[in-house]
Formats: C-alpha cells, structure tokens, sequence
C-alpha cells in the first residue's frame, strides 16, 4: 500500500513557483524584429556573426551553428566517419539525444555508469568496456559540471579513440582553469529553451580542427559546397554542388538574433546561477537526508541545474510522492534523467535491465531538480529550501536529523 501523502496547506496558484522561466528581455526582441524586417531569415549574417562571438567567448577556434545539440552530436559523429558497428562509450544517465545519434550513425552506444555519489561517467570504468571496435568517447557534463576530462583523455589518446563532448549543461563550465570547449577536439552545447543561454532552439558544435568544422558546416547543409547558403543573397551565386550526403540541421539568423544578446548578457545570467546555487546549498547542506550536487574543487560549474538526492531509506515517502508535494505546495520541479538502459528501447534492443548500472539507477532513484534560473528570487530559493526542509522532517523515518522549525 502506497505511503500516506504528507499533508501541507495548499498555495494560491499565484504563488506557484515555476521550474523554469526563460531569461529574455527588450534587446533579444528588438534583435528578432529586426531580422524579421531584413528579409533575411534563415542562415545569414547574424549567424555567422553569433558563431565568431561564441568561439571568441569560448576560446576555440572553429564554431559551427546548428539547429540542436542533437544535431551537432550527430554531425560530429559523421565527420569522423563512424560506422556500422563502431562502439562509442558514454553514460547513461543522459538524455536521449547522447544515444541515439550513435544508433544513428549505426553505432552501438556502450554505457560507463556514473561515479558513487556523482552524475558523471566514472573514468576508472571505461577501460574495462573498451573493446577493438571502440571508437569514440562521449563524456556528458551533467548539470554543468564537467567530467573527469585528463583521465579521459588518457584514456582515449592511449587506445586512438576521438572524444566528442556532450556539453549540453556546460557553457561557461572550465575544469582545472581551461574552458569546457577547448579541453578535446569536438564539443557541443545547446541553446535549448531551459538552457543557460536559449535560442529557443539550437546548438553550437566547437572543435579545434579547422578541416572538421568545414566538414561539419557542409554536411549541416545537405552536404553542398562551400557558401551555399547566400546563394541567394546579392553577392551570391546559383550555382552549388553536392559533396556528400548531409542533413538539414543548419541555423537561422532568427535564432542568432536571440544568441546575441543572450550572450552579451551571460557572465551576469552565470554569477546569478552562481550565487542562488549557492544559497541553495548553504540552506540545506545541514539536513542529512539530502546529497548535494558535487562541486569538485577544480571545475567551475556551470550551474545548468541543482539536483539534490533523497538519501535511500530515510523517508517514509519517496521520490515521487515528494516531489508531488512539491508540486501541491507551489514549487514546480523536474527529474533529470531516467537513465537510458531503463527505457524500453533500450530493455528490448539491447537488453538491459536494471542492476546494470547501479550508481546512475541510486542517481535516478533520489534525485531532484530544484527551480534554478536567473530571475529566480532569493526569497523564493528560501522558501522552496523551508518546505523541503518540512517534508523531510513529517516523513523522517527515524531522528537523525536535527532541522530547526522554520514553517
């Protein structure tokens, strides 16, 4: 029989906190209305603009614009020719999108389970999946905290394998003092809706390699040659010519007009995800039926989220049922993510079950995304720790935790 829901008063629904609310102001649409008036809406000045103020912000010398981080995982993996049956080792506690596109390429996605009390793929368990038709390694910055990447670079140097970084979380990550996208050859973030930095949709793939990003760029365009994107524009020209088989993943300059100032504006947006992460872990680090996010002490992160973890077996309520009480109480969150050898496809296809992966499944099983945005008020971070500090203290299952009274 289920557990009994904790009973807490309920809130107006003009309280309701909400998990996520996107950082746009004035200038992004200003930026839109004015490529709305241009005539020029797709893949234009204004990208190729955003793409050299990204490589300058991040450090690395190629940038490619594209419509998804999916996308640029995916263009990444085609311009190092993967094949079928190449292997590529990666986590799997991520989002679909890491997965699928080697299933894309033909690929088989080999999965590294997360360090002990971590999110991110532990670097001591790759060599041991590591097999002849290895190819790539794909390390996921979970919430914006970077991996482990020395180790993992070790690793693949050692046995000839390409690194493509999924940094979906992780603009204006660094670990030990370099920024997340110059650390390996190929790194991808993402410009999704819930993101630091939102284009509504997009992504940027960033690589060291001049002649991979050329590769990059053609094959994000229906693989046709180089400049065919202003065929239309004044100084264009009609003629184009296809090189290979691409995809239509290219971004627009409608998109660019919000990465603009999205990015002019994310130091500020940053050192504000910063200090409320840092309010959130001073308010409830006391309480020990929680697990804070890791934040090693030679990685900046970039705070895309705040997970806590509900200690196993310390409530007499679960995940679930908590976070429904959340919810009547006015706090909306979120779960990053079921671990993907738990989904059916990955049950029926490869035949994973659960126990293959016990630390992402512990990860799975506790974890919690608080709200965290940047217009996200300190009172409000007060009050979503005040109520979860409550919760744990109506359904404590035994007295090992000593929070004071503050509802």
């Amino acid at each position: 029989m289920p557990s009994a829901k904790p009973i807490l008063p309920q809130v107006p629904t003009q309280t309701y906190i909400p998990y996520h609310v996107p950082s746009i102001g004035e200038e992004e649409i200003a930026e839109v209305v004015d490529t709305l008036k241009s005539g020029w809406l797709t893949t234009g000045p204004k990208t190729a603009r955003f793409e050299k103020e990204m490589a300058a912000f991040v450090g690395a010398p190629c940038t490619v614009a594209v419509n998804s981080c999916t996308a640029g995982l995916h263009l990444a993996l085609a311009a190092v020719d993967l094949r079928p049956g190449d292997e590529v080792l990666t986590s799997p506690y991520t989002f679909a999108a890491t997965a699928e596109v080697i299933i894309a390429c033909g690929g088989r996605p080999v999965f590294i389970d997360v360090e002990p009390n971590g999110f991110n793929m532990d670097p001591a368990e790759i060599e041991r999946h590591m097999t002849p038709r290895s190819r790539v390694i794909i390390p996921v910055h979970f919430a914006g905290e970077p991996c482990r990447m020395d180790e993992i670079k070790e690793l693949a140097q050692r046995r000839s394998l390409r690194i493509i970084e999924d940094a979906a979380h992780a603009l204006g990550a660094s670990y030990r003092g370099h920024k997340v996208g110059t650390l390996s050859e190929t790194t991808v973030f993402s410009f999704y809706a819930t993101k630091n930095l939102t284009t509504g949709e997009g992504g940027m793939v960033c690589t060291l390699d001049a002649e991979l990003a050329a590769k990059i760029k053609r094959l994000s365009l229906h693989g046709l040659s180089r400049n065919a994107w202003n065929r239309y524009a004044r100084g264009g020209h009609w003629y184009y010519e296809i090189m290979e088989a691409g995809f239509k993943y290219n971004f627009t300059d409608l998109q660019a007009s919000l990465g603009l100032h999205q990015l002019i504006k994310f130091p500020a947006m940053q050192q504000r995800r910063r200090r409320l992460a840092a309010l959130y872990r001073s308010l409830l680090e006391e309480v020990d039926e929680l697990q804070m996010p890791p934040d090693p002490a030679d990685v900046e992160h970039a705070w895309h989220l705040f997970v806590i973890r509900l200690r196993p077996g310390r409530l007499k309520i679960n995940r679930d049922q908590f976070i429904e009480a959340l919810h009547d109480h006015g706090i909306g969150t979120s779960v990053h993510f079921i671990p993907l050898h738990l989904h059916p496809y990955y049950r029926d296809v490869y035949g994973f079950h659960r126990g293959d992966f016990p630390h992402a499944e512990a990860a799975y099983d506790g974890a919690i995304s608080l709200p965290l945005y940047p217009q996200l008020e300190e009172e409000k971070v007060e009050k979503i720790a005040r109520v979860v500090k409550k919760l744990i203290q109506q359904n404590v299952k035994s007295v090992h935790s000593f929070i004071k009274e503050e509802l």
